[in-house]
């Protein structure tokens, strides 16, 4: 596979502007289409970055679906996302593959604005099924006759959420059709030809018309109705894995090979023509056809920019400064060799949580739940009742699908639970569906939860053993990537509960900086001979050094990267109005908008969060001037 030059398209490829082109091949012509579109999607995703591995394994998959079904009137609902590069290079967008994930560009998921084809947009995983199934309803109510395909990976099945839908799927009896994409092999033993052929003939009209015949005639029969549901049960039962799918309601067809263009068809056509809720597992190589990734998917999962010959990742520019997520995981290892009551929770995200160190060192005291995190807020809640300290290691954006968790099981009975809340404020690439802009307002109205934003490597690490000896609810939120470059202590400290601190004296306007926006902050009070406090606690509120400010000073300015809504500065307007105290207060977060992919600076700037924007803006000075005329 090589990349010299810009990429030229191949002959078939280059034919296939959208859907409707494809199904003008041979069958036989897709397995060169699918071999073309794996290299293009190397070539592409080596230049811009972005998730590879997983886009590989579906190659044919995605190939045999547009193939096969009238889309984008058939709706095809991707889960996550992660996968959907092939669908978008079969889209329309093949000449802004160059674009994605940058500002103004290609999303790095399906987005309805973005193409018709994007039947449902998605980010979070084990939506797909929920989704499909809601305009199955549609349809049917409306009278209109359409396919409706989730396609779920085998991780993404592990929610509850996904499986709360094949649940209503079945009772319903809607017309659906669900594409399990397993690609670890977690679920099946790998297949061979006879699992092909099980396939092949299950899901055929002759083997439907005999299976539903039978059961009309036997139907009349004093017990031979019984007989043939247990004998058929019997039989996929002992030759496949699908008892489970069949009791929920489904008619179960696979394992079968993924790769297998012609077969993929064929099977799809023969269930098209079922009716009813259908069932098609497919096994698949995530990383297929690329070396590099077949040998290390995890890796490969998520990439920047790397060499399409050898697979070598450009560097990445950094100035040796540890990210934060490297931070937790060098203090997470160190208490727990303190502290044997602690335990590490993660939904999914050992690795960009930075728990793969603790889960080697730790194997006892590591749970990764799999994608479901209500579980693991839930379970982490049953370890504090009983003495344990769980650690819960989770985006932002994902804390998000455990709130009612988080309030009940955790915050209303006070449990010993500490949050280490990655991701917080903009992530950049991966756009709005993964910004962590909503933490501080959805969680700082919740009774007994402590909040704590730090401003550099070093607060990090002293901050995360200050939630940690806390005897109650917690949460550390830390921004992705690097910080300014404080190197954190070997044996961190607690800092002083509830209190913040002030890094800069100034005369008339004072900063109040949570987190990330102290260094902006101080950029700012720079041009303006401002005050800055780093105020360290979201909550507790630090309410003496807020009186204080508010006392000493003519404007106060509060910096936050979260929404404005409910946010930190909200905090502190909310205290002032409590206290009863006058002073001119400005907010600066982000606005009540979702933000689109580019660069964490390009939506820095997209928010009006930089320093320049916010000395541009005028409003500081001209509100201390029109303080001082009165």
């Amino acid at each position: 596979m090589s990349s010299t030059g810009e990429h030229q398209t191949s002959s078939l490829l280059q034919q296939i502007d959208l859907p409707e082109d494809l199904r003008l091949l041979e069958v036989d012509q897709l397995t060169p289409l699918a071999e073309e579109l794996r290299e293009f999607l190397v070539e592409s995703v080596s230049r811009t970055g972005g998730h590879l591995a997983a886009g590989l394994g579906v190659v044919e998959l995605t190939v045999a679906l547009h193939y096969v079904f009238d889309t984008p009137r058939d709706r095809l609902i991707w889960d996550v996302g992660h996968q959907a590069y092939p669908h978008k290079i079969l889209t329309g967008r093949r000449d802004r593959m160059s674009s994605l994930r940058k500002k103004g560009g290609l999303s790095g998921f399906p987005k309805r604005s973005e193409s018709e084809y994007d039947a449902f947009g998605a980010g979070h995983s084990s939506t797909s099924i929920g989704a499909a199934l809601g305009m199955a309803v549609a349809a049917k109510l409306e009278g209109i006759q359409r396919e409706h395909i989730a396609v779920i990976g085998d991780g993404a099945l592990s929610a509850g959420m996904a499986f709360e839908a094949l649940n209503h799927a079945g009772a319903l009896d809607m017309d659906l059709l669900v594409v399990l994409n397993d690609n670890d092999m977690s679920i099946s033993n790998p297949v061979g030809a006879v699992s092909n052929y099980l396939a092949r003939v299950l899901s055929s009209r002759f083997y439907n018309r005999m299976r539903e015949g039978g059961k009309s005639v036997l139907g009349v029969m004093p017990g031979m109705r019984d007989l043939m549901d247990r004998w058929e049960e019997h039989m996929k039962g002992m030759l496949i894995p699908g008892t489970l799918f069949e009791e929920l309601g489904f008619n179960y067809i696979g394992p079968i090979d993924g790769h297998d263009l012609p077969l993929m068809v064929q099977t799809l056509r023969n269930m098209k023509q079922m009716r009813g809720p259908r069932f098609l597992h497919v096994v698949t190589q995530k990383g297929r056809g690329f070396a590099p990734a077949e040998g290390d998917p995890c890796v490969y999962h998520g990439v920047g920019p790397f060499d399409p010959d050898t697979g070598e990742q450009a560097e990445s520019g950094s100035t040796g400064s540890k990210t934060y997520t490297q931070v937790f995981s060098g203090w997470i290892c160190d208490c727990a060799e303190e502290d044997e009551r602690l335990v590490a929770i993660t939904p999914a995200m050992c690795e960009g949580s930075g728990l793969v160190k603790f889960a080697k060192e730790f194997p006892d005291r590591y749970f990764d739940v799999g994608i479901a995190e209500q579980h693991a807020l839930t379970l982490a809640a049953g370890m504090a009742c009983d003495g344990l300290k769980p650690v819960v290691a989770i985006y932002s954006t994902f804390l998000q699908r455990a709130y009612d968790q988080l309030i009940h099981d955790i915050a209303l009975q006070n449990l010993d639970v500490t949050l280490a809340v990655d991701r917080a404020g903009l992530v950049g690439a991966d756009g709005a569906t993964h910004a962590g802009a909503f933490d501080l307002s959805y969680a700082r109205c919740i009774p007994n939860m402590a909040i704590l934003a730090p401003a550099d490597e070093r607060e990090c690490s002293r901050m995360l053993q200050t939630a940690w000896e806390h005897e109650g609810p917690a949460m550390v939120r830390y921004p992705r990537g690097r910080g300014p470059g404080k190197e954190p202590e070997s044996a961190a400290r607690p800092l002083p509960w509830g209190k913040g601190e002030i890094r800069r004296q100034g005369k008339e306007i004072v900063l109040l900086c949570f987190g990330s926006m102290v260094q902006i902050g101080l950029e700012v009070a720079e041009e303006l001979d401002a005050a800055v406090a780093n105020m360290r606690f979201v909550k507790p509120l630090d309410g003496a050094l807020v009186r204080q400010l508010a006392e000493d000073h003519v404007l106060l300015v509060t910096l936050e990267e979260n929404a404005l809504m409910g946010g930190a500065g909200s905090a502190v307007a909310e205290f002032l109005n409590g206290e009863g105290l006058m002073v001119d207060i400005m907010h600066f977060g982000l606005p009540d908008d979702y933000l689109e992919q580019g660069t964490q600076a390009e939506q820095l700037e997209m928010a009006g969060l930089t320093a320049g924007q916010i000395l541009a803006a005028g409003q500081i000075l001209a509100a201390v001037k029109k303080r001082r005329k009165y």
